[in-house]
């Protein structure tokens, strides 16, 4: 009797329509059986935002004549809650969200939709992946996804902790240009943000965000150094914020006196 393939949900914040996401799942389908819950539309960088008081649409959404998943009027998050709250007969083994185009490193973690589509996931107890290749510019997803299909393999086998979440950035090279993978932590990077004051062809005032990311980290145990020296970068990292060594320090403020 032929074992049954796990199930993984693949969501993104490119839109279900990103060649990111059919190059992913394309790959995911040589190991399992793909459920793809995806927002119906670009949602980068709009973090774990979550729809609350708006009706939330989900339509079926085919490619080439056949059906491909569910697209969701709403963000990334939404996507994995609805899929295992509502959508989905079972709960998926795993969930894996990209192929983000462009980087999710450093700082910009915490903007990214494709971040917070897996943390989703690890928030509702399912081992959970996001995957981003690191450039805005023209992009091949094949290698990144060859590279996810390989990673979530392991995760399959060897499971995550309860509160932990991958997060994989891929340099935008041909795979014989990688130097390898390197197990990181977060960087240290952050945006220099700047907002160019234009006016519309009516004359109304408005601001457009710009910006470059700082280039702070030179040590490869950081995903942005690991990444710009041509390594693909893996690092685990979780949703609890809080800062356990500063609970210690603030016991010694007397709060309880504070008049």
């Amino acid at each position: 009797m032929a074992k049954k393939k796990p199930t993984i949900l693949v969501s993104n914040d490119d839109g279900i329509d990103a060649p990111g996401i059919d190059a992913l799942v394309q790959e995911l389908k040589k190991i399992a059986a793909v459920i793809v819950v995806a927002p119906d539309k670009q949602q980068s960088a709009v973090g774990h935002a979550i729809t609350m008081n708006d009706p939330l649409r989900v339509k079926e959404f085919s490619k080439n004549g056949k059906f491909f998943g569910y697209a969701v009027q709403g963000t990334p998050a939404d996507c994995v809650k609805i899929a295992v709250k509502a959508l989905l007969k079972q709960i998926p083994e795993l969930v894996v969200s990209g192929v983000n185009h462009g980087s999710n490193t450093a700082v910009s973690i915490i903007y990214s939709g494709t971040v917070s589509a897996a943390i989703e996931g690890t928030v509702l107890g399912i081992p959970s992946m996001a995957i981003s290749l690191t450039t805005h510019g023209p992009a091949d997803f094949r290698y990144a996804s060859v590279i996810g299909r390989k990673i979530a393999s392991v995760i399959l086998k060897k499971g995550l902790p309860r509160r932990t979440l991958l997060n994989v950035n891929v340099p935008p090279l041909p795979a014989n240009k990688i130097k390898g993978i390197l197990v990181t932590g977060q960087g240290k990077a952050v945006w220099n943000d700047t907002f160019d004051h234009r006016r519309d062809p009516s004359g109304v005032e408005y601001y457009w965000l710009t910006g470059e990311l700082e280039e702070i980290d030179t040590d490869l145990a950081y995903d942005q150094a690991a990444v710009r020296s041509r390594y693909i970068s893996v690092s685990p990292i979780q949703y609890d914020l809080t800062d356990y060594a500063m609970i210690q320090e603030m016991k010694s403020w007397n709060l309880n006196k504070l008049k």
